[in-house]
């Protein structure tokens, strides 16, 4: 199973579900966590059911495409649920059928890892979810988002699509992935995974984008005070 497929049956198994499948937001981000779906959507009372891929940059992780685990940008498959029913982690399980992973023939492992974002206020109890070793989900019930107690609670289900793919296509490094049938993943994003990473460790204007962080943050406070809240969570 290739890795396009993997992001297709995923979408079919959640959107049978009833979640909405909305498309990655077009803002430079850390994890799908920050997706506007995800932060206001766990804020609200009304229920929430949305799934959407997120391209997620972490610099630091960059090894200028010379690591085969590691990346300064990759692909979360991000499900947020609220209010989750009680057999959600079931519901989970079952998707990892979607893409030919049965759990009654692999050691499926869920490692106690609550989870907090202190840029989000946000926090809640959670699981690393580990297949034969390797972990391939981070599953979380957010308990707090903007620093606020949430009631309901939302569930959020965050895959690893990198890994997954390795597993499914028994690659060693991410580069080797299939993205199609045709096309490998090292085809595709080698050359951006290498010149990002150049950027990021030793072009990066470190003084230029504290000044950008403070302009930002001066808008911020303006926009707030007008209850314009949607700009303003994005020049966050």
């Amino acid at each position: 199973m290739n890795f396009q497929d993997i992001i297709l049956k995923f979408s079919a198994y959640w959107a049978k579900q009833g979640c909405a499948l909305i498309q990655p937001y077009d803002l430079e981000k850390g994890a799908g966590t920050f997706n506007p779906a995800t932060f206001f959507g766990s804020l609200t009372s009304k229920p929430t059911k949305v799934a959407y891929v997120e391209p997620s940059r972490r610099p630091g992780d960059g090894r200028f495409g010379e690591n085969p685990n590691r990346l300064g940008k990759y692909y979360q498959f991000q499900v947020i649920v609220k209010p989750p029913p009680a057999d959600i982690q079931q519901i989970y399980l079952n998707s990892l059928k979607a893409i030919g992973i049965h759990h009654e023939e692999h050691d499926i492992r869920w490692i106690e890892d609550d989870w907090e974002s202190p840029t989000l206020g946000a926090s809640g109890v959670g699981w690393e979810v580990w297949l034969d070793g390797m972990e391939i989900t981070q599953f979380t019930y957010f308990q707090q988002m903007a620093s606020y107690e949430l009631n309901p609670i939302s569930a959020e289900i965050t895959y690893g699509l990198e890994r997954l793919a390795m597993f499914a296509q028994k690659k060693k490094t991410i580069f080797d992935i299939m993205w199609t049938d045709r096309l490998t993943y090292g085809e595709m994003y080698k050359a951006q995974e290498r010149q990002f990473s150049h950027y990021n460790f030793e072009f990066a204007d470190a003084a230029n984008l504290r000044r950008s962080f403070d302009e930002n943050e001066r808008d911020v406070t303006v926009l707030v005070k007008a209850g314009h809240y949607l700009p303003a969570y994005d020049l966050v």
